[in-house]
């Protein structure tokens, strides 16, 4: 299940596969808190992040992922950006 720390939740887009750089684009949000879309940068070799406004998500489906589908290095940085 996606529910991890605090009521975070990770997700990704149920209408079409995202994918950048030969990974999935992940999405995440705790409790009522705001948008966050993921995506890995080849150049950079890590996960970048950018908040989302509700205009961004219209467009797009989004359906909890399971938390074995979102690779280790993200699960690692999702820890660190939701540090309570």
């Amino acid at each position: 299940m996606a529910i991890w720390m605090n009521g975070l939740r990770v997700y990704i887009n149920s209408a079409a596969t995202e994918i950048i750089s030969g990974h999935k684009v992940f999405y995440s949000r705790r409790a009522d808190g705001p948008y966050y879309r993921w995506r890995y940068e080849e150049k950079l070799g890590k996960w970048l992040v950018s908040r989302l406004q509700r205009s961004e998500l219209t467009p797009k489906p989004l359906s909890l992922a399971s938390w074995k589908v979102v690779p280790a290095a993200l699960q690692a940085k999702l820890g660190e950006h939701y540090m309570d």
